[in-house]
């Protein structure tokens, strides 16, 4: 069903051999479009991943379908460690694959956030650069980065990479780079 459908809306799919757990970036994310489609387009290339999502997504009436498709929530309003408690989910499982937008909203940010990196560094998985390419109607995954621990180095390899990768809404696409208080912190 989900090969018919994202035919029928014109898409195609881009697949990769994977490891069996990793960090799942997508970017760019500009548009709330960009959710059904990735899901199509995971569910065409095999991948049973988790994604990440703020908690307000999971309340009443559809909050049980948001953790159907694979979503987990978390509370942006207060820090709770989320780094740290990601990290335990990839050591209890065998297989696990964790999808989180860096940009961290639909609107133009400065910056992304690093939280994605500090996840694959701390559970020793690497990171896997999904996207979705509007003009080109082409999603799914790109190189395998193994985190290296230069932060700023391993950005400048992703920067490449979605540079002539277009979300919906250009306009709203972040900056791919660190944030001042981000150099120093996991966050």
């Amino acid at each position: 069903m989900s090969r018919f459908l994202l035919r029928l809306i014109g898409w195609t799919a881009d697949e990769r051999p994977v490891p069996d757990k990793y960090v799942l970036i997508g970017s760019p994310h500009t548009s709330n479009w960009d959710f059904p489609i990735a899901l199509l387009l995971m569910r065409v290339i095999g991948i049973e991943g988790h994604w990440i999502a703020k908690h307000t997504v999971f309340r009443w009436p559809i909050g049980w379908l948001m953790r159907r498709l694979g979503g987990l929530p978390v509370d942006r309003r207060a820090s709770h460690n989320f780094v740290d408690q990601i990290v335990e989910r990839f050591e209890e499982r065998d297989r696990l694959v964790i999808t989180i937008a860096p940009e961290g909203t639909r609107k133009r940010t400065a910056h992304w956030k690093t939280g994605f990196y500090y996840i694959a560094l701390g559970a020793g998985v690497p990171i896997v650069l999904g996207y979705l390419d509007y003009p080109n109607k082409r999603g799914g995954l790109g190189p395998t980065i193994e985190p290296s621990g230069d932060l700023a180095a391993d950005l400048d390899r992703m920067k490449e990479f979605y540079s002539d990768k277009t979300g919906r809404r250009p306009g709203k696409t972040g900056e791919i780079a660190i944030a001042t208080s981000q150099k120093n912190d996991r966050t």
